[in-house]
């Protein structure tokens, strides 16, 4: 039985383009990575609600430190933690969120829990350890086909193990491409990314995305190779499903919401109110409203919450 937890420093500072988790890594490091170019550069992304993590990644390359991008394992991860490293996984966001960056800072096998730092704000804020069953991270983890992040000294990085593919790093470049408005050089990095890496689900999976934005039934391909590559990826079954209700196929796109919601019922709630959608339109009124419920239950403070009550009650 193994454990390991390592202390991260306490950062509050961050930006769309020094999000908090390369922040608190490079602290670690003891690099101190300036805010204001930080600052400056996110001038090109206003409006963008998000983070944009290969900025803060080429931050932290440019003051001294390495990275790796994979696809990795939780052995491997644990190997890293115990070589005193903190990695970046990207895991489900929280309802309405697509996903999050967050740092693992520890596991205890004996509890049978992954630790990962928590930000704790105010005048008393604090780090905190947030303790996630193993068994749970790892089904969120390999939703996100086990997407690593590693960040440290160049000697450090050089005694990590890990098979990354240089298409890991594309997808996080092609995603600030379409940020930026760029779709069609965005597309373009990511078949490249998926040339030299035919069964990356990340790179299939966004692929799939941007096709789908533009209309494009090609995106089907992508999203049912991403799928071969990794059956539990929920994007791609909601976006599969996402385009099959866009185009009038509600038998497809209920059994891809289906799928997706087996995967994870909780990650999204739009889900419920897409398939409540399409079975109210195939006739299932009793399937709708408990789809409906189940939105409300996911989104407490939806914006449309009276609307969706309303049409409960008329079912």
């Amino acid at each position: 039985m193994g454990e390991s937890e390592l202390l991260l420093p306490l950062v509050d500072e961050e930006n769309i383009c020094l999000p908090l988790p390369v922040n608190v890594i490079s602290r670690y490091w003891d690099i101190r990575l300036p805010m204001a170019e930080a600052e400056e550069t996110a001038k090109k992304y206003a409006g963008f609600g998000g983070s944009i993590l290969i900025e803060g990644i080429e931050s932290a390359e440019r003051h001294g430190l390495a990275c790796k991008i994979a696809r990795s394992s939780l052995p491997e991860l644990k190997e890293i933690i115990d070589s005193g490293i903190p990695p970046i996984v990207m895991l489900p966001g929280i309802p309405e969120i697509t996903q999050h960056a967050s740092v693992i800072t520890g596991y205890s096998d004996e509890e049978n829990t992954m630790l990962h730092y928590v930000q704790k704000g105010g005048r008393d804020g604090e780090q905190q350890e947030g303790a996630i069953p193993q068994d749970v991270f790892e089904k969120g983890w390999s939703e996100e086909a086990n997407f690593i992040i590693v960040i440290a000294p160049p000697d450090a990085l050089s005694s990590v193990r890990l098979a990354g593919s240089k298409s890991d790093r594309m997808c996080l470049e092609a995603e600030r491409k379409a940020v930026l408005g760029d779709a069609q050089g965005a597309l373009e990095l990511l078949e490249q990314a998926a040339s030299l890496d035919p069964k990356n689900p990340v790179t299939l999976n966004l692929l799939g995305g941007m096709l789908n934005k533009q209309g494009s039934p090609e995106c089907v391909k992508y999203y049912e190779r991403c799928i071969g590559a990794n059956p539990r990826s929920y994007l791609a079954h909601n976006g599969l499903g996402n385009f099959y209700l866009k185009t009038g196929k509600f038998g497809d796109a209920e059994k891809c919401y289906t799928r997706a919601i087996a995967i994870n019922p909780k990650r999204s709630a739009k889900i419920y109110k897409n398939r409540a959608y399409l079975r109210e339109k195939r006739g299932g009124n009793s399937d709708a409203k408990k789809d409906l419920q189940s939105y409300l239950e996911c989104f407490p403070r939806a914006p449309d919450r009276g609307v969706i009550e309303k049409a409960i009650r008329e079912i």
